[in-house]
């Protein structure tokens, strides 16, 4: 697949090398290439880490926007059994932007939702890019209301660039819309647990985030906008988006500092693009500690506690 990254250049580079010579040697097995492999192998690893060590905000964006990284159907895929997804908010239609439905997360029964964009074009324009519409989020809080009448934890993942803005979301309400999904997550009385596990954009994420364990994959982004529309408006020149990327303070290390965020789950060496298996068990094994400890509270504790952890942000800047 072609590199949408690229400061990755000298990974690749190096990935071509190592291709070429594991190609060389399936052609010619008089060939030994294994020496010389094992040695781009051990500077392919430290390009990786040395690139990976020190990406800007700006950068981050691109890591958490490649499409090579792994997507809401690909965690359902790996992390759950049973997943039944479930369309339609009952009043307008199905948007496939949003998926959700209930599954069995590790033998427990549970709701789950998040943002699909899509691998293809084909995929990504029946799912929209990611960007739902108003019913969309009006799905979202109707699985959130069954799972709040039968006890299921609820588990949502997070990846979008924004609610869509297109004019006929905007007739059927897409504000409202927003704003009552996240009224949901903040009343449930069951535990939910969220993770941005590519780009968290705008009112279109929080929608399905206000949970009581938030996460974010490590070089994944959460923001009230996007850096190009930040520039736009602040500078009227969308170029200067890397300023804006910095200024915003989107990446995870810096919303676990401002206390936004509860952790930063640790993505495999290069990216969760790299090693797409690890990252989403990674990510399971975070959800399935997190779902466990709030397991311990009273349905009125789970919500006195998620309102409370929201109401914190910022006090102590």
């Amino acid at each position: 697949m072609h590199n949408d990254l690229d400061f990755e250049k000298p990974i690749s580079d190096l990935e071509a090398k190592i291709h070429e010579l594991k190609k060389l040697a399936s052609e010619d097995e008089s060939i030994d290439t294994s020496d010389e492999i094992q040695r781009l192998e051990s500077r392919l690893q430290e390009a990786t880490r040395e690139v990976y060590s020190k990406l800007t905000p700006a950068q981050k964006t691109m890591v958490a926007r490649t499409a090579r990284r792994p997507h809401f159907l690909d965690y359902a895929k790996r992390l759950f059994t049973e997943f039944t997804p479930l369309a339609g908010d009952r009043s307008f239609g199905e948007d496939a932007a949003i998926q959700a439905g209930l599954a069995r997360f590790r033998g427990q029964p549970v709701a789950v939702l998040g943002q699909e964009k899509g691998n293809d074009t084909k995929s990504r324009i029946k799912h929209n890019f990611g960007s739902p519409r108003p019913e969309g989020y009006r799905k979202a809080i109707r699985i959130m209301e069954m799972a709040d009448r039968f006890g299921l934890p609820v588990i949502s993942l997070v990846d979008t660039a924004g609610a869509y803005p297109g004019v006929g979301a905007e007739e059927r309400g897409q504000a409202e819309a927003i704003a009552r999904s996240t009224e949901m997550c903040l009343g449930l009385k069951v535990p939910m647990v969220s993770v941005v596990i590519g780009e968290g954009g705008s009112g279109g994420a929080i929608a399905i985030a206000a949970a009581n364990k938030v996460y974010m994959l490590e070089h994944a982004i959460y923001s009230v906008i996007s850096p190009e529309g930040a520039a736009s408006i602040l500078w009227r020149d969308a170029t200067r988006s890397r300023e804006a990327a910095t200024a915003m303070k989107i990446t995870a290390q810096d919303l676990k500092a401002l206390g936004v965020i509860d952790d930063i789950i640790p993505e495999p060496l290069g990216g969760a693009h790299r090693d797409p298996e690890a990252a989403i068990d990674a990510t399971g094994n975070v959800i399935n500690a997190a779902i466990a400890e709030l397991s311990k509270l009273s349905p009125d504790e789970v919500r006195k506690v998620r309102r409370e952890k929201f109401l914190a942000i910022g006090r102590n800047l």
